[in-house]
Formats: structure tokens, C-alpha cells, sequence
């Protein structure tokens, strides 16, 4: 039986009041809170830093899942993990050498996964596998909210999830862009069993109706 987990994604919460929304979205049912960090150099927009980790921190007890949308990464990382991190995923690109990437994530006590682009091959993972607790399979290009989930996205999922099968190993797979109440499921069929989503959950008046329903969907699978 698989374990679903939802990730709300903090980009899209309300900023002047943060420290109430993980709250709330937590007590909505949320599994991870989601924490996108973009520099205006790997993605075309700037978002949050280490110190908006370590104010949420105390707020939840859930795992926070920071992912790096940064170049380079090795620098930042410490910072994460000393700030509250859980979880820290970059992408393969951004890294000169991606193994001393996973490693210094592990070293710091983090979980360590690789994301990957719409267009990004799955084959970085090739001689990793044994470093990686997370693959995180982006569904829309990284750099902004809002957009609308890749349908394409669903193979490079089925691929992700054949790789993580035949490797024994308990790593994460998760989801990210566009993901909505209509379309989790499929996304679940596919192979991934973490599901990232922001405007989905935090532009809605109710949380707990939606990640209810997302609930009742991935049930369906």
C-alpha cells in the first residue's frame, strides 16, 4: 500500500503571515511543507532564503522539503540544513559535481534527492542511486507558480518510478507544477507518491476541502 503525501508549496501562501499559514495547512492535513527557493540566475525569478526556513521551523513539526532552484548549489546547502531543513533537492544541472552535492546534503543530516526539468533526462541518477533519498520530477518548467501541469511529465514519472523499483531502495518520488484536485490521481497512477501544490491548495478559501479531495482521489488509485 502506498503512502501518499501531500506538499504544499509556500509560494503561493500569503507572506505577511506565514508563520500561520504552515500552521494551517498542517492542521488541513498537509504531510511536508514545500519550500521553493529560486536566485534570479538558475530560474528567472528570487524568492526566500535560509532565514524564512529557520522562522517557519518552529512553527511545524512536519519535514520541510527545500528545493534549490539555485547555481551553484553547494554553498547554500549548509545554510538549509543548519536553518531546519529536512529534505534538500537541487537540480543536476546546477551542480559541477553532482555526488559531492548529495553527499554534502547527507553530511549535514539532510535527505538529498535530484530534480528534474520537463526536458532534463532521468540518466544524471545513473551512478547515484545510492546517495538519493528523493527524485522530484518537475511537471511544469521551474521558476514560477501557476502554471499548468505538462501531461509529458506522466512518463518521465512511470520511467522515475521503474528506476526506483528495480533499485530497492525507499526513495520519495514526487510532483511538482500544476497539480490540482483533477489530475493527482493520474500522477499517482504514474508512480509518484508525493505531491507538491501551491496556488491548488493555498489560493483556495478552505484547505482542508482540498487536500481532502486530493485525498479522496489518490484513494482511488
Amino acid at each position: 500500500m502506498t503512502t501518499f503525501r501531500i506538499a504544499p508549496s509556500i509560494l503561493s501562501a500569503d507572506f505577511a503571515r506565514l508563520g500561520e499559514e504552515v500552521r494551517n495547512v498542517v492542521s488541513a492535513g498537509a504531510d511536508i511543507i514545500h519550500f521553493d527557493v529560486m536566485d534570479n540566475h538558475y530560474v528567472p525569478n528570487l524568492t526566500i532564503g535560509p532565514l524564512v526556513c529557520q522562522a517557519i521551523r518552529p512553527h511545524v513539526e512536519v519535514p520541510i522539503d527545500v528545493h534549490l532552484m539555485v547555481k551553484p548549489v553547494d554553498r547554500i546547502i549548509p545554510d538549509f540544513a543548519k536553518a531546519g531543513a529536512n529534505i534538500i533537492t537541487f537540480h543536476p544541472e546546477a551542480s559541477d559535481h553532482i555526488d559531492r552535492s548529495l553527499q554534502l546534503i547527507r553530511d549535514h543530516g539532510c535527505k538529498a534527492g535530484l530534480v528534474f526539468n520537463p526536458a532534463t533526462p532521468l540518466s544524471y541518477l545513473e551512478h547515484v542511486m545510492d546517495k538519493i533519498d528523493m527524485i522530484l520530477i518537475m511537471s511544469v518548467n521551474p521558476g514560477f507558480g501557476g502554471q499548468s501541469f505538462i501531461p509529458q511529465a506522466l512518463k518521465k514519472i512511470a520511467e522515475a518510478r521503474r528506476l526506483i523499483d528495480d533499485s530497492g531502495r525507499d526513495i520519495l518520488l514526487e510532483v511538482d507544477g500544476g497539480i490540482k484536485i483533477d489530475n493527482i490521481a493520474a500522477a499517482a497512477a504514474a508512480g509518484a507518491d508525493t505531491f507538491v501544490a501551491g496556488s491548488a491548495i493555498f489560493g483556495q478559501p478552505d484547505y482542508k476541502a482540498v487536500i481532502d479531495a486530493m485525498r479522496a482521489n489518490l484513494a482511488k488509485v
